[in-house]
């Protein structure tokens, strides 16, 4: 193993395998005008099969995306003591940070995160009891000087794929397509930008180990080098997702997993790592209002009974973000932990 601290290492059972399955059927939606009749019926087959999908034709002009890939390449550049001064901290989980741990082994990745709204609050801490709020607030980096222009612009015409997508998914649940907007009028929706160095031992490390994403919906782009695993629901399988020039790749979280009573399902992910070349990202995490309580809609349990007791978006979330930040003894929060009794 040489050199790689252990806490990057994980369980055998959870380790990359060296061959790859390529992803097979992994849906491809045109969301272009011109085939506006399909758009709503992929989108409940992708989501009903997959929890994941691909779009093309989405909106987002490619030379945001091109400005913002290469802003990420400047600023991952700099040296560590320049990067950690705009890092983040246990009150404010804006900016950089390379601790980051997913099920408590540690991701082999550096992030930089910031909200998409400039006037975005959050709980001051994860006690239940505890009221009090803070701003999310942006750090940017002195270097490179265009960083926040190209962020700010490339959150503007993402979140506008972000609602787009959210009409067809409530849609195709039957509900209004304006259905989720009210959750998201104060919303605190995120871009990170992603880093993942080349990686001495790519079969014992991760990038991004197993997880499922906690907010509504997630939009990723990527660069050319690819690395992400999706786990198939029919058998289990990691399978690769081979990158689609232009393409974003889209999956519901937990949210929609709950407002959907279990219809659609939150599908675990995971990034692996490549040994020679380092690879970049850009998910977009459509994330509703902190106050917001979290429930399988009314509509949506008509006849049945729903499958999950209501929580705050806020403190769930203050809760996993401060869980990531260090190794802890016990499995980090789920909606499994709010899954109703029988």
């Amino acid at each position: 193993m040489g050199e790689v601290d252990p806490a990057f290492v994980q369980d055998a059972q959870h380790r990359p395998k060296l061959a790859v399955i390529e992803a097979e059927g992994i849906p491809l939606i045109d969301l272009s005008s011109a085939n506006a009749s399909n758009h709503v019926s992929q989108i409940a087959d992708a989501c009903k099969n997959w929890g994941f999908f691909q779009v093309i034709n989405h909106g987002v002009p490619s030379e945001s995306r091109r400005k913002i890939l290469d802003a990420a390449r400047k600023f991952f550049a700099l040296p560590a003591e320049e990067k950690r001064k705009v890092s983040r901290d246990e009150v404010n989980p804006m900016g950089y940070f390379d601790i980051e741990h997913t099920k408590n082994v540690r991701d082999w990745k550096e992030v930089f995160d910031f909200v998409v709204r400039t006037l975005a609050f959050g709980p001051a801490s994860d006690d239940p009891d505890d009221k009090e709020l803070i701003e999310l607030t942006n750090r940017w980096p002195q270097y490179p000087p265009e960083l926040r222009e190209i962020c700010e612009e490339y959150a503007r015409e993402t979140e506008k794929l972000a609602f787009k997508l959210m009409g067809l998914i409530s849609l195709s649940l039957g509900l209004p397509e304006n259905r989720f907007n009210l959750f998201f009028e104060e919303s605190t929706s995120f871009v990170r930008l992603n880093h993942y160095p080349p990686c001495p031992v790519p079969h014992l490390a991760l990038g991004v180990g197993r997880h499922k994403d906690p907010g509504a919906l997630t939009i990723l782009g990527q660069d050319d080098v690819g690395g992400l695993e999706v786990k198939r629901k029919t058998d289990g399988e990691w399978i690769r997702v081979k990158p689609t020039p232009d393409a974003y790749i889209i999956n519901v979280g937990d949210i929609i997993q709950v407002w959907s009573n279990d219809t659609y399902e939150s599908v675990e992910h995971r990034v692996i790592l490549n040994s020679e070349r380092e690879r970049f990202s850009i998910p977009f995490f459509s994330n509703p209002a902190h106050h917001l309580w979290v429930q399988p809609l009314e509509e949506l349990t008509k006849g049945g009974k729903p499958k999950y007791r209501a929580y705050n978006w806020g403190k769930f979330f203050a809760t996993r973000k401060r869980s990531n930040l260090k190794k802890l003894d016990v499995e980090n929060l789920q909606i499994s932990h709010f899954k109703a009794s029988e």
